[in-house]
């Protein structure tokens, strides 16, 4: 005996899903009869439907053998609301009516259903169907019910949570609930339970994929009672975020297609054709030689279609869907088989159709910033915000399946139970995705999160650092690279671009690799996809200011409003975070003047690696550009770019050579200030290295006099640190979070900010007295010794579980 005891019809009539009530169609769009023909193609030798408080599928269906009258009943704890689906398995008609009174309390329906001998089964026990469910419900359930359900359309984590619990029930921890909850379980030895499973289909595409077989019963005329004596075995293909979208998506084609009679396209469309074979389980027949030949027609005059110059999403999906059919044999010619599962298949149609359409809005929206059109801006946003709409069933399915995470750990640890399950990765501890567009760049915090990577790599800590690039990088331990789905070269920023991330493909990664906490190092495109997928994903996120943007748009620019547009931004983003991590008390004020609440920013623990950064490493390092070792050697390290204020260390470092031709300038960097930098100091002893990593890098440091610093949109400047702790003195801006890094007048010296006079002041008082220079170099050395990279990282690690426990104690 084989039956999906749990699926839906069109007599389900009230979608629970908002992507669906938006729509305005049914929960479920499958006829009866339909269901009852695919069940029984699929191998059960009994059908029973369990529509939401409705036995109407259930009598359409009653006179064909191995049938019986069901349904999914909603009932509730009256004390407070929480609500909760229960079948009701071979019920009468009488019975329904019954149920139907009875239902606004569960101790009233259970009652009911012993009286009458009902057979009974509390359905998806962890699902939080209005967000009340709690482990003190989940216990009242284990007094109330024997039978409990392994769930189709559910994480595979929480069915595993329930079997564990359950499997590992003893008398005592009945009788320790009794006690607790004042309820006297009215059937015998309350501590065994039994496990039934069925699909909760509600599309007609996943119906039998979840079901239960009753060992010992042959014969297809047995009735419902072989139920309470035959063992029972529960068969399911493990369920996906991707095998509920696919269902909602099937909802509404079917809603449409039948509300606009788009069937009588099936024959000659190929969009048609494509949609029904997805996402509907109609009878497939092979298209007509007259249909392919009208789709060879069709096809081969819209290759002549250019792309469309517009913003609207309806356009865009028409071309892109269009040129994705023409593309694709399977999608074009139903007929051809495909190894992926449906629901596999129809995720990558949408993820590709997705990311084109995100491409061309995403370029027209930074053309729009570039050009400061501001009108367009917005147009090119609202176009933009459509997309959610058509990827909404992905998000609807990512936060459905991680709802009952927090509470399935609450109950594991309730009855003890610490061991997670072969294959189940129940996220009981601190596993973090941080979300980064820098990572192979050469600047501090690119070399900060690599050092970040190999701590917590050595540590084994749950820890990826996911990011985005286009180049072909060899796989490393520790990080995940995702290709873009397309690029932006930013034409102020030569060699820069801005990568746009595959959303739904992150989403769905990070639900994979079941990540409790993430982490964005950027308000960017890669941070927008974080920020969502935290969302998603219901976990906790946290971010570090880590640049300076709107004063970066307003250098850029030149426009006040952007710069203003652009704070708007930047305080809407990180506003939506759990914690801020900002690099230094500077930048915390400035976010809080800014109308950021103090109690959500910390300031963030930043280290060095004092082992590779070392006076040790000074070796005449500079003597291949034919430098001595008596000239001083006044050193800049990071982007060579205006605002980073080099054109005022050049014009300071041009009136200190008239005098002094003993100093050399060295520029370690590349940027878009490079060449022009080079052609204004080409009479000058200056010497450009270009980019130097490794120790190349940690020997230009050490084999310097004095270190100049003199940007103004630094938020800490992790340069600053690695030159004290190299053993030489450094001069740093007022303004910014590098000053607050340094020992003023000890380890270095803190100037006017935007000021050549006080940048040439600054480095001739220093370079003027030998010992002074010395002393401040040692006492830079010293300062940094107490601030190790591994200490850093130990601290951080500490605020990200704090940060996650407290999220999880919230939500009990």
């Amino acid at each position: 005996m084989r039956i999906d005891l749990h699926v839906h019809s069109k007599y389900s009539k009230r979608p629970s899903q908002w992507i669906l009530k938006k729509i305005g169609t049914p929960e479920s769009f499958t006829e009866p009869l339909q269901l009852y023909d695919i069940a029984k193609r699929r191998g059960m030798t009994h059908v029973t439907i369990t529509d939401h408080n409705s036995i109407g599928g259930a009598l359409e269906i009653a006179h064909l053998p191995g049938t019986f009258v069901s349904e999914e009943v909603t009932s509730y704890f009256p004390e407070d609301g929480c609500k909760l689906h229960v079948l009701a398995l071979d019920i009468t008609e009488d019975q329904h009516e019954e149920i139907q009174k009875l239902r606004p309390s569960i101790y009233d329906l259970t009652a009911y259903f012993r009286r009458e001998n009902i057979f009974n089964i509390i359905a998806h026990p962890l699902y939080a169907v209005n967000d009340r469910m709690t482990l003190e419900h989940f216990e009242q359930l284990l007094l109330l019910f024997r039978n409990f359900e392994l769930n189709g359309a559910r994480n595979s984590r929480e069915n595993q949570t329930i079997r564990t619990v359950l499997n590992n029930l003893t008398p005592k921890d009945i009788e320790r609930l009794a006690d607790k909850h004042g309820i006297e379980p009215a059937f015998e030895n309350p501590h065994q339970k039994r496990l039934f499973g069925g699909s909760d289909d509600h599309s007609s595409l996943n119906i039998a994929r979840t079901y239960t077989e009753f060992i010992g019963s042959h014969d297809t005329s047995v009735s419902l009672a072989a139920m309470r004596a035959n063992p029972a075995v529960v068969h399911a293909d493990a369920p996906t975020p991707q095998t509920m979208a696919h269902n909602l998506y099937g909802i509404a084609w079917q809603f449409f297609r039948h509300k606009f009679n788009l069937g009588r396209y099936a024959g000659k469309d190929p969009l048609v054709r494509f949609l029904d074979r997805s996402l509907t389980m109609e009878n497939e027949t092979q298209p007509g030689m007259l249909s392919r030949v009208y789709f060879f027609f069709r096809a081969h005059k819209r290759k002549r279609v250019k792309h469309p110059l517009s913003d609207s999403l309806a356009t865009l999906l028409r071309h892109e869907t269009q040129k994705l059919i023409e593309e694709n044999p399977y999608l074009a010619d139903p007929g051809k088989e495909n190894e992926q599962a449906p629901e596999d298949h129809w995720f990558s149609f949408v993820d590709t159709l997705s990311n084109r359409v995100t491409v061309h809005f995403g370029n027209h929206l930074l053309d729009h910033l570039s050009g400061a059109n501001v009108f367009n801006i917005f147009q090119s946003i609202g176009s933009a915000g459509g997309l959610y709409t058509l990827l909404a069933p992905y998000f609807v399915a990512f936060s459905q399946f991680t709802m009952g995470r927090d509470l399935g750990i609450q109950i594991r640890e309730a009855f003890g139970i610490q061991k997670a399950p072969a294959g189940i990765n129940l996220v009981d501890d601190t596993h973090v995705a941080h979300f980064t567009d820098t990572f192979y760049e050469i600047n501090g915090v690119a070399l900060t999160l690599q050092q970040q990577v190999h701590l917590a790599t050595a540590a084994n800590h749950h820890y990826t650092l996911i990011t985005c690039d286009d180049e072909n990088r060899p796989p490393r331990k520790g990080v995940k690279n995702f290709a873009p789905i397309g690029t932006y070269d930013l034409p102020e920023y030569e060699q820069q671009k801005i990568f746009y991330p595959p959303l739904l493909e992150m989403l769905d990664y990070c639900h994979r690799e079941g990540f409790n906490h993430i982490h964005t190092a950027t308000p960017g495109p890669i941070g927008l996809a974080a920020l969502a997928v935290a969302r998603f994903l219901r976990v906790p996120i946290s971010g570090t200011y880590h640049t300076a943007i709107p004063q970066y748009v307003q250098i850029l620019t030149g426009s006040a409003f952007m710069e203003e547009l652009a704070w708007k931004f930047v305080l809407w983003y990180y506003d939506q975070l759990d914690l801020i991590y900002a690099p230094s008390k500077s930048t915390k004020d400035e976010l809080v003047d800014k109308g950021i609440s103090a109690d959500k920013i910390k300031i963030y623990p930043r280290g060095i690696d004092i082992h590779r950064f070392n006076p040790s490493k000074r070796n005449g390092f500079f003597g291949k550009w034919n430098c001595s070792e008596q000239q001083v050697k006044l050193l800049y390290v990071g982007r060579v770019s205006k605002e980073k204020n080099l054109h005022l260390l050049a014009q300071a470092y041009r009136k200190l050579a008239r005098n002094s031709r003993n100093v050399v300038l060295t520029i370690v960097g590349e940027g878009p200030y490079l060449e022009e930098m080079q052609s204004y100091m080409a009479d000058l002893p200056c010497i450009f290295t270009g980019r130097l990593e490794g120790e190349d890098l940690a020997e230009a440091y050490a084999s310097s006099d004095l270190f100049v610093f003199p940007s103004t949109t630094d938020t800490f400047g992790n340069v600053v640190l690695e030159a004290q702790a190299s053993g030489i003195p450094v001069i740093v801006t007022d303004q910014g979070g590098p000053m607050e890094n340094i020992l003023p007048g000890k380890t270095g010296l803190i100037v006017e900010a935007d000021s050549e006079q006080a940048i040439l002041d600054a480095v001739r008082s220093v370079i003027s007295d030998h010992e002074r220079r010395s002393a401040m170099g040692q006492e830079a050395r010293k300062y940094m010794q107490n601030r190790s990279f591994e200490a850093a990282f130990d601290e951080t690690w500490k605020m990200f579980g704090t940060l996650n426990a407290n999220k999880v104690a919230v939500a009990g």
